[in-house]
């Protein structure tokens, strides 16, 4: 059951008095709350990651990179900056396996919805690029243009593991359209990747071809949104060893 409010009793509406004695009728701040709620359920965050806010963000663990304070704090100036100070940037979280990429951006999503009154949409890449094939099945009554709307609409998109499909011309111009349409519309979008941001292989003259390296951001969707992306985000770059591995299983044990 729902807990109904002390001060308006469920009414949603405050009777207030003015100076002058009389009385006006307002919203009451359970309704700002009540629609909080309700824009954080249609954001789509997946229930594993339910739990992550800003508040339960870990930087001082044991082996913990000082990295993880840096962008922690980033995050949280970020959230106290939206949207003016903002003005439609929004970030590129990068770093290694297991750093807690998706629990910062998830925890910065909820901040702005809860704290900031924004609306939001989380997608998993993977995910979202294997919706739009499935709709060119004839079999299937969605199109990609309703499949892409809502992400090209969404006030806040948090575009999860950036990079993790394997690279296509289909993929680089999928990620084009989505990445254009929303600078393009000054729209904030949170991006984690486990790729380096940095150029593909052989794009600068300085780096010999024959080089053996991990793949690069660069490689996985193209210069030309790399490029892109630094113009649309703050570079939020993490480093550490995984959380997962290290810290969980050996608190199991």
């Amino acid at each position: 059951m729902s807990v109904v409010c002390p001060i308006c009793e469920g009414a949603g509406l405050r009777i207030l008095t003015r100076p002058d004695g009389e009385q006006y009728a307002t919203a009451c701040g359970c309704q700002t709350q009540r629609r909080a709620l309700a824009n954080l359920e249609r954001a789509r965050i997946p229930r594993r990651y339910e739990h992550c806010t800003l508040d339960n963000y870990e930087t001082s663990f044991p082996s913990s990179h000082r990295s993880l304070l840096k962008a922690h704090l980033a995050a949280k100036k970020f959230v106290e900056g939206y949207p003016i100070e903002t003005d439609g940037s929004g970030l590129l979280i990068t770093g290694n396996i297991g750093v807690g990429k998706t629990h910062l951006a998830v925890g910065i999503l909820q901040s702005l919805i809860m704290e900031r009154g924004a609306t939001g949409l989380f997608y998993d890449y993977r995910e979202l690029l294997k919706e739009v094939q499935h709709s060119y099945n004839p079999k299937v009554s969605a199109t990609e243009l309703e499949i892409l709307k809502p992400v090209f609409d969404a006030e806040i998109l948090l575009l999860d593991e950036l990079g993790a499909s394997k690279p296509t011309d289909w993929v680089w111009d999928t990620v084009a359209h989505i990445l254009n349409t929303r600078y393009n519309d000054k729209r904030t979008t949170i991006i984690t990747t486990n790729y380096a941001n940095q150029a593909p292989l052989g794009a600068e003259a300085s780096t010999p071809r024959n080089v053996m390296r991990d793949e690069t951001l660069g490689d996985r969707i193209g210069e030309r949104m790399r490029s892109r992306l630094q113009e649309m985000c703050v570079i939020v770059e993490m480093q550490g060893e995984d959380f997962r591995q290290k810290i969980k299983r050996a608190t199991l044990a």
